[in-house]
């Protein structure tokens, strides 16, 4: 892994066209958000403000990269009944599309038959991916990134039959 990853602030910032997010695990351990997590966990409740210190330099990012031109898409391959992390991020959804995201969600057994590859991904301009990589536990170990047009290619046709399967958020129930 290279030692030096641009953020995907970086990258969104300097796309022009699109910017497209596979994610295909059922949990993360992220560590920024284990104490949201918890929290919901225990009480239900959430934050969902866009505006709130959390929220904002999200909402702020895909914003101007919306109002560029740039589309910016995310899709989550899902096993059901879904994990209680699939219901927090399905619950806290809304903030992404507010921020102008289109998601959707796609049922794994729906997924049997399309080529994806071995890790979540965001794919800029169809031509630089920046890789993450989680332990089993879904804790983030590192990020890579990648030019090579054979993967670009695999990551485009993945996301595409992926997101042609997929299920608009405000139409996805929660199994």
């Amino acid at each position: 892994m290279s030692s030096i990853v641009p953020t995907i602030a970086e990258l969104m910032d300097g796309c022009t066209r699109s910017a497209v997010h596979l994610e295909m695990r059922d949990h993360y351990g992220v560590a920024a958000e284990a104490d949201d997590f918890r929290t919901w966990l225990e009480t239900g409740r959430l934050d969902t403000d866009p505006g709130s210190p959390d929220w904002a330099p999200w909402v702020d990012l895909v914003s101007r990269a919306v109002a560029r031109g740039v589309v910016v898409r995310r899709a989550r391959i899902v096993s059901e009944p879904v994990s209680d992390y699939i219901r927090y991020e399905h619950a806290s959804t809304g903030v992404n599309v507010h921020a102008g995201e289109q998601v959707r969600w796609l049922p794994r057994r729906r997924a049997s038959d399309v080529a994806l590859p071995g890790n979540d991904f965001w794919l800029f301009d169809d031509q630089v991916i920046r890789w993450g990589y989680f332990s089993g536990d879904g804790a983030m170990i590192g990020h890579e990134i990648s030019e090579d047009p054979a993967a670009a290619k695999l990551c485009t046709e993945s996301f595409e039959a992926v997101w042609t399967r997929a299920i608009p958020h405000d139409q996805y129930q929660i199994h």
